[in-house]
């Protein structure tokens, strides 16, 4: 059964916050730009064969947008509510497949798709000046996703989606640029797995004047993102 995880690494990300929790103001909208070097995929990691398992193809300069949302209930004391939106595919031989008797290995565009909705609790650090606030903070995040594979007209379709939650931590800095303007440099680290099933939009597909089958089983999938 086809079982693909993901694993993406090192997460960054660039905020330009207005209203900026700060001064008087108690409330900040940061709109956000994510970085992620790299991501791998694993198509087997069930696998009993090692090197089977270990097998994966690399994503790597990931962009995505999000939107922050920071309130400082308490002078040391900050609650955020974040969302984004992450999808990436590239194209890799991933797909085995029969055209008559013989067994062929097609490029299929594979990757994933997330939107990751995280609530936190930050702590600001004491130490912080007028132009430079620090903060460090932790919380749980919800984990909308599922596993993407194009091939020719045929998509993956998801039939069924599990609950996914997860842990997260991060530490920030923001660079108060003109009163409740500030610019945000922030490192998170989180590692949530999620479980979905998917089938082919279609049980056939027709390539380079061939018929071939697709299988017509749910493939149960396992994504792990880690940033």
């Amino acid at each position: 059964m086809l079982k693909p995880t993901l694993i993406t690494i090192f997460f960054v990300n660039f905020s330009l916050t207005s209203f900026a929790q700060f001064g008087v103001n108690k409330l900040g909208v940061g709109v956000n730009l994510v970085y992620t070097t790299s991501a791998q995929i694993f198509l087997n990691p069930n696998s009993s064969n090692i090197e089977i398992r270990n097998k994966s193809y690399t994503l790597e300069n990931i962009w995505n947008p999000g939107l922050d949302i920071r309130y400082r209930f308490a002078n040391e004391f900050i609650v955020g509510f974040n969302v984004e939106y992450i999808e990436r595919t590239a194209e890799a031989p991933n797909l085995t497949a029969f055209i008559g008797n013989q067994v062929v290995v097609l490029d299929v565009e594979d990757g994933f798709s997330v939107v990751p909705i995280e609530l936190t609790f930050y702590y600001y650090f004491p130490f912080s000046t007028e132009d430079f606030k620090f903060m460090m903070g932790g919380g749980l995040g919800y984990y909308y996703g599922q596993f993407v594979r194009k091939f020719n007209e045929v998509q993956i379709e998801v039939v069924h989606r599990n609950f996914a939650l997860g842990i997260q931590v991060s530490a920030s800095m923001d660079y108060i640029i003109y009163k409740n303007f500030s610019a945000r440099l922030e490192m998170k680290f989180r590692d949530p797995q999620y479980n979905v099933k998917s089938k082919y939009s279609k049980s056939e597909v027709s390539y380079q004047g061939n018929t071939i089958q697709l299988p017509v089983d749910a493939l149960k999938t396992k994504l792990r993102l880690m940033a």
